[in-house]
């Protein structure tokens, strides 16, 4: 094998350490039925159960980032599936909710250390010129894992075998990753002072926290709609789980395909702040329509899979964008640590506002949160626009 091919084997498998993280997010969206019978939940709860995941990743992404520059990428890469196990096991032989929450908030830091370092290492190790279509590629792993866990359910009558399985897939990743990622060595010694510092300097600089910004509301409203897509499509559409589960898989999925469009489309020079704009406007219009139930159930399943595709364009062009406005260079883990904080941030958001108000005022009222938070993504892009970076 030579150096190149090297090289890409260790992108893949760090992608594929991306999507088993995310598996852990799809798992507890298609078992909410499941868990629901099991444990006498309702949405509220499970949307809980989703978002505490990612309740690490709100308050630690920018020094996730400065403890990655500092001890390598591909070691706290290592790490995080290590935790993303150790949690999965906690939470398959967990007795009741609380114990399943904490190990939630176990897994959700293994899910915070892979998606800080898995774009630090990503940068490492390609060139300049295939770093955009490397982030895409990267950016397709949360649609990934959750279409793989929303297809894996049919398998399981039990949520717990699901737990299971879901960590066997932690640990074949790890083994992949210590085979085949390329060691990415760190800087300085850590200090609380550098911490503070680096901190500082990431939240000073506009780009960054525009960035951010965008990707809470993006992860806000792509949450909204899929942690409940499958009891929506149940509920709504009159579907079995098994069938539910293969139709979230297949929105899910559409997600890459805005995902790698991004990659294109930026190669081909479109402006950054454009696709953002368009995406989360065309968001919001759609989440209206499928909230709603206007249309007959065809047609809203594939509305849903134009909301997944469309805005696949945001994250991608939000990762490859992030190392362009870091305030300098040695920075660059810690400004994509607060983009993946504010994506967190979403997920928090989200699954949590949205449960409360359905369960409150039903799915109709769920529109106008997602429509709020495209009309916001529309602002933020026309902000964007105005940072001086590369193609914004």
């Amino acid at each position: 094998m030579n150096q190149g091919e090297t090289r890409w084997a260790g992108v893949l498998a760090i992608v594929g350490a991306g999507v088993v993280a995310s598996l852990q997010v799809g798992k507890v969206i298609i078992a909410a039925p499941l868990l629901r019978q099991d444990m006498g939940l309702d949405l509220a709860s499970i949307g809980t159960l989703t978002a505490v995941f990612s309740i690490l990743g709100v308050i630690g992404g920018i020094a996730a980032g400065g403890v990655i520059a500092r001890f390598g990428a591909r070691r706290m890469l290592l790490l995080g599936l290590a935790a993303t196990a150790l949690g999965t096991a906690a939470g398959a032989t967990a007795p009741g909710y609380g114990v399943l929450l904490a190990s939630r908030v176990v897994e959700g830091l293994g899910f915070l250390m892979i998606t800080v370092a898995g774009p630090a290492a990503l940068q490492r190790m390609v060139s300049a010129s295939n770093r955009d279509f490397a982030f895409a590629l990267w950016s397709c792993y949360m649609p990934a894992g959750m279409a793989v866990a929303m297809l894996a359910s049919q398998a399981f009558d039990h949520w717990q075998a699901y737990w299971w399985c879901a960590g066997a897939a932690v640990a074949v990743a790890l083994a992949c990753v210590a085979a085949l990622a390329p060691a990415t060595p760190g800087s300085a010694s850590l200090s609380w002072r550098g911490l503070r510092q680096d901190t500082a300097d990431t939240l000073g600089a506009a780009g960054p926290v525009l960035l951010a910004l965008s990707f809470t509301l993006y992860s806000l409203m792509f949450f909204a709609l899929f942690t409940f897509l499958p009891v929506l499509l149940m509920e709504k559409l009159g579907l079995t789980l098994a069938q539910a589960g293969l139709y979230s898989a297949i929105a899910s999925a559409a997600n890459i395909i805005g995902n790698l469009g991004a990659g294109m489309l930026l190669a081909r020079g479109w402006r950054r702040s454009t696709l953002i704009a368009c995406a989360s406007v065309t968001m919001g219009v759609v989440a209206l329509l499928i909230f709603r139930s206007v249309l007959p159930a065809m047609p809203t399943f594939l509305l849903c899979v134009l909301f997944s595709a469309v805005g696949g364009l945001i994250p991608a062009t939000l990762l490859g964008t992030a190392p362009m406005v870091a305030p300098r260079p040695g920075l660059t883990a810690a400004s994509v640590g607060l983009v993946m904080q504010g994506s967190n941030l979403g997920q928090v958001i989200g699954p949590v506002t949205v449960g409360g108000v359905i369960d409150r005022y039903g799915w109709a009222s769920a529109s106008y949160v997602v429509l709020a938070a495209g009309l916001g993504g529309l602002i933020i892009a026309a902000c964007l626009r105005r940072v001086r970076a590369a193609r914004l």
